[in-house]
């Protein structure tokens, strides 16, 4: 357990909050989280973090700054056989993290807000004193995994009912964007009565504000005029291979001249403990031998906080791979950078980004994206009037003013 648990939590003018989390790591839904606990702790609320899986060195600095708490680490991630079994595992942590806060930690607490798995939920309703429950729907799970076999749609049936059952379970649900409220209704036919509450992840201007920048030559070789920028996970579904594929599209649009000046940084969360990141960095790898991209190529596991916003404050622009992207943190925090974006024309990305504006919204095509690529660099004006466009946008609909008044109001609304 990182340290003791606060039993006697300093009253606040506002609620006490407990947060469960399954693996606080370093992905778009534990920056979500971490600003949301920030947020109600800067609105007078006391906050706790619970999670199952927490390394101080594999996480965003901010969680240094909260009390995070972790219990089950020693249940299994998987079952083996390259990392089946992933749901039931997590499942089986989140709802022994809910047990263990009820009746071994000591802790009370007047709302608690959960994210990802739901299955918690009906174990947090087990509590002697009534607890409002928020939770915050990133993306169905059920559609995060494929069933190509008898055997996976057996496994999963029973899953996928108790997500949807637990998740109705809940006081509030929230979700990340329209594009997810939508795909909420479609997919859990049992709650279509029930309208989520969009609530835009937002950013914590400060941070970026006051980072202090590093100096970029040990990542970008000498000469790189033109720097353009990954950053995502090392998994498939964030179809990484695009953005060399474009790489690839865009060297045959260029002169052999302009062609020495790009440069591309696939920057991304990595986790050793998951075989899917070890495989896929491996297969992209692979990817850039194959296509004689070695010296217009670097790549970037798990960077630091400093290292992001110093490569946002100096690229051309972000390549955002993703198809149908929940809402996607990387593209505001580009814009707010003054970054331009390249992203692909589904999902969040649709609600965030203007096309032609902020950036470029385009087919999940090499060419399509090599074409966007290409503008930037016969045109380096661009870089500079889409970023103050970007900045603007992002402070005026994502600012966390506004994140942190509309949490607040669900906080403290009462249970219906």
């Amino acid at each position: 357990m990182a340290g003791k648990p606060n039993h006697d939590w300093d009253r606040g003018s506002g609620p006490s909050v407990l947060f469960l989390h399954p693996d606080l790591g370093v992905g778009g839904a534990e920056r979500l989280v971490l600003d949301a606990a920030l947020a109600l702790r800067a609105r007078g609320c006391d906050v706790q973090i619970w999670t199952a899986h927490y390394d101080p060195g594999h996480c965003f600095a901010e969680s240094r700054e909260l009390p995070v708490y972790c219990a089950g680490d020693w249940l299994p991630c998987s079952l083996g056989w390259g990392g089946r079994g992933a749901a039931l595992c997590a499942y089986v942590r989140m709802v022994y993290l809910a047990l263990y806060v009820l009746l071994l930690s000591g802790v009370e607490f007047d709302v608690v807000v959960c994210d990802q798995v739901s299955a918690c939920i009906p174990v947090l309703r087990l509590a002697r004193r009534r607890k409002k429950i928020l939770f915050y729907c990133h993306f169905p799970d059920l559609l995060l995994t494929k069933r190509d076999s008898f055997l996976k749609q057996l496994y999963r049936a029973p899953i996928d009912w108790v997500e949807e059952y637990t998740t109705g379970m809940a006081d509030c649900i929230m979700v990340n964007s329209r594009f997810t409220a939508n795909v909420f209704k479609d997919t859990f036919k049992t709650l279509s009565h029930i309208d989520p509450d969009v609530l835009y992840p937002s950013l914590n201007f400060t941070s970026f504000d006051s980072a202090a920048l590093e100096d970029l030559d040990d990542l970008v070789p000498k000469g790189k005029k033109f720097l353009f920028l990954s950053i995502n996970r090392y998994e498939r579904k964030k179809n990484l291979t695009l953005a060399l594929e474009a790489l690839v599209e865009l060297r045959g649009r260029l002169t052999s001249q302009a062609w020495a000046g790009v440069h591309l940084i696939v920057a991304g969360g990595y986790d050793e403990r998951v075989q899917e990141n070890v495989e896929h960095y491996q297969e992209l790898k692979d990817v850039v031998q194959q296509s004689d991209l070695g010296q217009h190529v670097t790549f970037l596991r798990s960077f630091s906080d400093k290292q992001k916003t110093s490569l946002l404050h100096g690229c051309t622009c972000v390549l955002y791979t993703p198809s149908n992207e929940h809402f996607g943190i990387v593209p505001l925090e580009a814009m707010y950078m003054q970054c331009p974006v390249i992203a692909v024309n589904s999902g969040g990305p649709l609600e965030s980004i203007l096309h032609g504006v902020t950036g470029f919204l385009c087919e999940p095509d090499p060419v399509c994206f090599s074409e966007a690529m290409e503008k930037f660099i016969h045109k380096p004006s661009l870089k500079a009037t889409m970023g103050l466009a970007g900045r603007a946008r992002v402070k005026e609909k994502f600012s966390s003013e506004t994140f942190t008044e509309r949490l607040y109001q669900y906080v403290t609304k009462a249970p219906a």
